[in-house]
């Protein structure tokens, strides 16, 4: 089946990881067995062909870069200009993959459409690009708003005003308040522009916010929920109803401490805590019998997003087996319409409607 994953950091991964993308996860895995510097090395999940292996045809690419404060501990660039140029550096690595062949920007109406054709054709998926949606996780990176307009130039087609901590206009996971002066005049300039807003990362407060003032396109695009991990990260029942009612979709994410209660980073494993597939079933499953229907989840994997195998679905072993996906849906009563929904159709449905012609 046609996969479409609506979040993965695959600039951040290259640049800040070092990883070769066009290579084979296994060579890249074998490339980093002997450092130690970050917690998944050797542990990676997610390349180009691996994508290609798997039908996942489509994805939601980031740019990520958090400006931290002199008191905020978090890792960062000191200045929003050095996260502006970060977040410069990671679109230029998405442009030689265009230039290389291997990845190509979905940026509106018609070129969806046309790279839709392309992998519903037929023909083997080996040797095609895998398409992108540009989206900027996190607004620190945004000197002023006027940034905001460079980059809706470029092509960037979503973006969330949040990350981890306190940020420039919004406060994110793990910390509390309300938008900014400048984050309410963003998510109003997130309007006009025609961008999607990513709810995903946005405090509670800030969430509310948004809500109220907010009235074109919104999705979360890795997110899961707070009634079955209780985690200011999660969505409540409350939020998911908001984002129902707005017509969002959240996209379901595979990262184990977000799946699994209780999870302890470094000394829990995915074995042990029983975390598979399955559990990113029980929680799309939740969204679903809040919406009463399968109209408004997605996957969104954050595969590689700063963890590896040693803290995602012990039955993954590299993002090719979302193609596992299908047939556990239907092993739970899910309907051939349905399971197309969530592997693609909504997320389809939904860009028609968000990008410009």
């Amino acid at each position: 089946m046609f996969i479409i994953d609506g979040h993965l950091d695959l600039s951040w991964n290259a640049m800040e990881w070092n990883r070769d993308l066009t290579q084979d996860v296994f060579a890249i895995r074998e490339r980093e067995k002997h450092l130690t510097d970050k917690p998944d090395r050797g542990r990676g999940t997610v390349s180009l062909p691996e994508l290609r292996k798997g039908n996942i045809g489509l994805v939601v690419a980031t740019q990520i870069a958090r400006y931290v404060a002199p008191d905020n501990p978090l890792p960062g660039w000191h200045s929003p200009h050095q996260a502006w140029a970060q977040s410069q550096g990671q679109l230029a690595w998405y442009k030689a993959m265009e230039a290389a062949g291997e990845m190509v920007m979905i940026h509106n109406k018609a070129s969806l459409e046309q790279h839709i054709r392309l992998w519903n054709d037929g023909e083997d998926n080996h040797k095609k690009p895998v398409g992108y949606i540009l989206s900027l996780e996190g607004a620190d990176s945004l000197v002023t708003i006027d940034n905001l307009h460079q980059a809706w130039n470029y092509g960037l087609r979503a973006i969330g005003p949040a990350h981890y901590g306190p940020g420039r206009y919004a406060n994110g996971t793990d910390a509390t308040g309300h938008l900014t002066e400048n984050g309410r005049a963003l998510i109003k300039e997130i309007e006009k522009l025609g961008l999607v807003l990513d709810a995903t990362h946005l405090c509670d407060d800030a969430f509310w916010d948004a809500m109220e003032i907010f009235n074109g396109n919104v999705w979360a695009s890795h997110n899961l929920v707070r009634a079955l991990v209780d985690h200011n990260r999660q969505f409540s029942d409350e939020m998911i109803k908001a984002l129902i009612q707005k017509g969002a979709v959240i996209g379901a994410a595979l990262d184990a401490w977000m799946m699994v209660p209780n999870w302890v980073r470094g000394q829990s494993t995915p074995q042990s805590m029983n975390c598979n597939l399955d559990v990113m079933i029980d929680h799309i499953d939740h969204i679903c019998q809040i919406a009463g229907n399968t109209n408004h989840v997605m996957i969104g994997t954050d595969l590689d997003g700063g963890f590896g195998t040693e803290q995602c679905p012990y039955d993954l072993e590299t993002i090719a087996d979302l193609q596992k996906l299908p047939a556990m849906f239907a092993k739970r009563g899910y309907t051939e319409d349905d399971i197309k929904n969530i592997m693609h159709g909504n997320f389809l449905r939904f860009m028609r409607n968000a990008l410009p012609q």
